[in-house]
């Protein structure tokens, strides 16, 4: 998705999905978002995660999963000390 601000445009997109995170593009930089710290992306279908967006240069808003994270949020998480309480659901194996 594309974004617009003082008329420049700036992209937010998923590169890849792993079985341990994903990977996300914002405005030339790489951040990867690993489950256990971002654990309302796990399980999720690809078409949802895909479809972000970023608002004013800075905002990343996933609307069909009710997420919303400041770019500041993924350069400086020390700042940020409050964690998800979702936990990832565990696999049961079937013998």
């Amino acid at each position: 998705m594309r974004s617009s601000k003082n008329g420049k445009h700036i992209l937010a997109s998923v590169e890849n999905i792993t079985p341990f995170g994903i990977w996300l593009f914002v405005d030339g930089k790489e951040y990867f978002l690993d489950y256990n710290e971002y654990p309302y992306f796990k399980d999720q279908t690809i078409k949802s995660i895909q479809n972000v967006s970023l608002h004013n240069g800075f905002h990343l808003c996933w609307p069909e999963l009710d997420v919303d994270l400041e770019i500041d949020n993924l350069t400086h998480p020390e700042k940020y000390p409050l964690k998800s309480k979702i936990k990832n659901k565990k696999t049961l194996k079937v013998a």
